[in-house]
């Protein structure tokens, strides 16, 4: 692509900043245009595994990153009523030895600050809600709620789930609801009385209880604060694409009758939220004219593998490595972006359905070991 050329990134999210610091490291003009006001410390946790520190590093914040958040000794998997391990994947000090970078997890929005700081000073402009958009002869109008009309070369949609940029591309269709919320929540360690707790756990409960887990793990090396994160079957949802507030009592009986350390972590917990849990099918395009998606825009998934931002961010390093590979030449680029990466997103979203990862022993490679930085291009590797 031309050096000169306008590229609008659609969304300041994590695959979109990304993909911003990705691109002015190799002086590409770049405007991320965002619908929020301003951004917010979002109540979530976030894991960041090797395959996606990779990526971190190449736009130099994994450091940063490794001073805020925590290395877990491993993933735990355990029964929701017995406690029994059901599988223990080491990782501190294992993933950098194999894989060459390191697992951590970290508050959602301290890594959402870390990111908005890779790209350079006023490349976010705010408050820009996109309309829709049309293409011309050589450019891209885009048109914004209360703001005037921008014209740009190329565009990036990374707006996630509700992406208003696969709408105008492929219609309006609203995403699948999969018949499971997911209840989320940050407090203080302090609350758990000294109670002893896994750096990160899984626990599983068995098909006659509904499927149903809690994930929980720490989020700083200080290990003051505690993020936990359920599956629970709930047939309807009744609240549009939004979240709720949780319903506390509602919420401690999803969990009642299970182990002891599960029910003191749902007591103590003082308030959460809960959220719907959707997904799409695969998407028949990726790109049309001068327009791609990446990121949830593209292949939300369910959050069962922890790899939803992981999958958006290789992404971003994927199409920006093709972007450079085919130079003019947009429409090469953009097949070659899309026939690098829609297995891998595809296999992901599809194992992250069926809600079976590091349930039991298995070799995690074709996840943990792919690199967006020196995967051949076309190619549709990282997959099992």
């Amino acid at each position: 692509m031309n050096p000169d050329a306008r590229i609008a990134i659609i969304g300041a999210g994590l695959g979109g900043l990304v993909a911003g610091a990705l691109l002015q490291q190799r002086g590409y003009r770049v405007r991320i245009f965002e619908q929020a006001p301003e951004f917010a410390r979002l109540g979530a946790g976030i894991n960041l595994s090797p395959n996606v520190m990779k990526v971190l590093g190449e736009i130099g914040v994994s450091d940063r990153l490794l001073d805020i958040g925590i290395r877990p000794r491993s993933w735990v998997s355990r029964d929701l009523t017995t406690g029994e391990i059901l599988f223990d994947y080491r990782m501190r000090d294992v993933v950098e030895t194999k894989f060459g970078a390191p697992y951590i997890t970290i508050h959602r929005g301290d890594f959402h600050a870390v990111l908005t700081e890779a790209v350079a000073p006023g490349t976010i402009e705010f408050g820009k809600r996109l309309r829709g958009f049309e293409q011309q002869a050589g450019n891209v109008r885009l048109d914004f709620d209360g703001h005037p009309s921008v014209d740009v070369d190329f565009v990036i949609g990374a707006d996630g789930i509700n992406s208003m940029v696969r709408e105008t591309l492929l219609g309006p269709e609203l995403p699948i609801y999969t018949g499971y919320v997911a209840h989320r929540s940050i407090f203080p360690m302090s609350r758990l009385d000294g109670m002893e707790v896994d750096d990160f756990c899984k626990w599983w409960s068995d098909d006659a209880h509904g499927d149903r887990h809690i994930v929980v793990y720490l989020l700083d090396k200080a290990a003051e604060e505690i993020y936990f994160v359920t599956g629970v079957p709930q047939a309807d949802w009744d609240h549009g694409l939004s979240f709720v507030d949780t319903d506390m009592e509602e919420f401690r009986g999803h969990f009642a009758g299970f182990h002891e350390n599960v029910i003191r972590l749902v007591e103590a917990c003082p308030t959460a939220t809960t959220w719907p849990i959707f997904e799409r099918e695969p998407l028949t395009l990726w790109s049309r004219g001068q327009v791609v998606l990446l990121g949830d825009a593209c292949h939300p998934m369910k959050p069962h593998m922890a790899q939803g931002a992981a999958i958006a961010i290789e992404d971003a390093a994927i199409l920006v490595r093709c972007l450079e590979h085919c130079g003019d030449a947009l429409g090469a680029a953009l097949t070659l972006y899309e026939n690098s990466r829609k297995a891998r997103a595809s296999h992901v979203q599809k194992h992250s359905h069926a809600n079976k990862w590091l349930r039991a022993p298995m070799d995690p490679s074709w996840v943990f070991g792919y690199d967006a930085l020196t995967q051949e291009l076309g190619v549709p590797a990282g997959t099992p």
